[in-house]
């Protein structure tokens, strides 16, 4: 439909942001204006204690302002991309973001030159404690900040760090031609239809023609991928880091034990893995998988239909481990505060996200669809993000309330766990029980050990270049081979081409990042695990982590509510899990 058919309930209420257009239009006039006097607090800060507060509480104001007003017109442009008036307001604000990102540049250099002594005295006062976080967390870059000369020339460099990425993304999503399947083109999209497709000769037709448009290109893209790794070294070795991985951990101050752990946790677990991939091949009454079988669902798709209330209902029951105020909170927000815009319309964007800010509704767009059970997963998973926001909103000053992607991913898959929970004990369908535990196993495989693989590869890589080995598109290849021989095991036959995915992943553009899904998956297993089967201790240890926000450092807060990612334990659970999972679906499959 358009846009402008939508009903309004069916929409989200954005006026928690700005009241009308007209308003937004003049609160950014406003903004634009502030942003201008900001130079007038430039080198104030250690002139006084009245001059550290008001540069503090200036910075504040005006990024809180910042934040709500580019909300406003991302979520409108996220709504539909085609209306004209949308995009101009939105590349009008970040020309804004643009100003306000120069005109604050002169804070950290300041701040990080002050007398300690001189600080610790002003942090002191009661008048700046909602800013003692922020600050003690921006001290931490000290010795990584460079004079200012050298940060002089980062920031020249800066725009030209993400080249790499840049280029890989136009060859990827723009250049590439990968042919044609049955009369319909072969597209990044049109392929995970075509890879999951019941007739085989599509899947591999879809396989062979996408990893074909890769072989093409493999020496470009190899060399992209060099410099990408080049340019994280550089940047690492610039501001005094041991390594890549060192400076890729250091800003959620997490030992790289943990990243180290959940690669030997997951090796442990390869028997099992092996294991999933010969039921799999079982399933599709094969004696050996092709790579291009792999990512069949392990269940048969079931025929349930629930409209969105009905979906909201199954959610409310759901999330009752977690308290009347969760699920009375989430509940409102899904229908009559209208947190949520639900149905897909021309120029919406695709998928799912939530969106919450310290000021306004954590908002969530969809695009439900009442005969797809997953919408009703995507839905209390960003429902897990929304109440993430709501609690830590209402828990932390702004300057400290942002929670890290770490703990964000542990949020979202805590609630498909408790939804999942929900609906096997309130089935006794054959059918319905074995799309759940086939669903639970196929994500875990995606999530779990599928990240943790990616994750592997980029330390491998990268500790391979920073010894002085060349990233040629052979070597690329080779420890890409071998990678998937590890994890698959015997029961997947690989083609000469299958080594190229390693080519074609975006997320490696943006290192060590991968890792954050299978640490977050684990994570949220653990911990729904205790919630299930405990009391009100175990519910208010996790609502505790929920409202820290960004006042710990994610292995801090996780560790509060009762599971430490610092030890193999949490993984090593959660692969456990996953052997009871293959159990039951076996004894339910006979």
């Amino acid at each position: 439909m358009e846009r402008n058919e939508q009903k309004t309930n069916d929409t989200w209420d954005l006026s928690s942001l700005s009241t009308d257009v007209q308003a937004w239009e003049r609160d950014l006039r406003r903004l634009e204006k502030r942003i201008g006097a900001l130079s007038g607090i430039k080198g104030t800060l250690s002139d006084g204690s009245d001059e550290f507060h008001h540069t503090l509480t200036l910075m504040q104001e005006v990024l809180m302002e910042a934040e709500r007003l580019g909300s406003y017109c991302f979520l409108q442009y996220s709504a539909d991309s085609t209306d004209a008036e949308v995009m101009s307001r939105a590349g009008r604000f970040e020309a804004v973001e643009a100003k306000l990102s120069e005109a604050l540049a002169f804070f950290d250099p300041e701040l990080l030159g002050m007398d300690e002594t001189l600080l610790r005295k002003f942090l002191a006062e009661k008048r700046n404690r909602d800013f003692r976080v922020f600050v003690k967390k921006s001290l931490r870059y000290k010795k990584h900040v460079l004079d200012e000369k050298g940060e002089a020339l980062l920031s020249l460099y800066s725009p030209v760090s993400g080249s790499f990425s840049d280029a890989f993304q136009d060859l990827d999503n723009a250049d590439l031609e990968f042919g044609e399947i049955n009369g319909e083109k072969l597209t990044h999209s049109t392929y995970a239809k075509f890879i999951r497709s019941v007739d085989e000769e599509t899947r591999k037709q879809a396989y062979e023609k996408l990893y074909t448009g890769y072989e093409k290109h493999r020496h470009v893209i190899a060399r992209l991928y060099y410099g990408s790794v080049k340019n994280d070294i550089f940047a690492a070795r610039a501001r005094g880091y041991r390594s890549c991985l060192e400076k890729a951990l250091f800003p959620d101050k997490v030992p790289q034990a943990v990243y180290r752990n959940l690669i030997g946790t997951i090796h442990e677990a390869f028997p099992l893995l092996h294991r999933f991939y010969s039921i799999k091949a079982r399933h599709l009454k094969k004696e050996r998988l092709n790579h291009y079988d792999v990512y069949m669902p392990l269940a048969d798709d079931v025929k349930v239909s629930y409209c969105y209330d009905e979906a909201v209902e199954i959610i409310r029951e759901a999330v009752m481990p977690l308290g009347k105020e969760y699920s009375d909170t989430l509940v409102a927000g899904l229908t009559k505060e209208r947190w949520v815009d639900r149905y897909e319309n021309r120029g919406k964007r695709s998928g799912a996200f939530s969106a919450g800010g310290y000021v306004g509704k954590p908002y969530i767009l969809t695009n439900y669809e009442n005969e797809v059970l997953d919408s009703v997963f995507t839905l209390i998973h960003e429902g897990g993000h929304s109440m993430h926001s709501w609690y830590s909103v209402r828990n932390n000053p702004f300057m400290s309330y942002n929670y890290t992607i770490f703990e964000a991913e542990v949020a979202s898959t805590f609630n498909e766990q408790l939804l999942t929970y929900h609906l096997m004990k309130s089935t006794e369908d054959p059918g319905l029980r074995k799309y759940l535990i086939g669903k639970n196993l196929d994500d875990m495989v995606a999530t779990l050990f599928r990240q943790t693989m990616f994750a592997e590869y980029e330390l491998m890589m990268h500790e391979d270049a920073e010894r002085g080995i060349p990233l040629t598109v052979d070597h690329l290849r080779k420890s890409y081979r071998g990678l998937l021989e590890q994890y698959f095991g015997p029961d997947v036959a690989f083609t000469a081409q299958s080594d190229l995915e390693g080519l074609r992943i975006p997320h490696f553009y943006r290192a060590f990042y991968t890792y954050k899904y299978a640490t977050g998956i684990s994570a949220s297993i653990a911990l729904s695990e205790k919630v299930l089967s405990g009391g009100a201790k175990e519910r208010d240890d996790y609502l505790s982590f929920l409202s820290s926000g960004g006042s710990l450092y994610p292995i801090e807060s996780l560790k509060k509510a009762g599971v430490d990612m610092a030890s193999p334990i949490p993984v090593r659970m959660a692969t456990e899990k996953f052997g009871k999972l293959m159990d039951m679906y076996e004894e339910i499959t006979g």
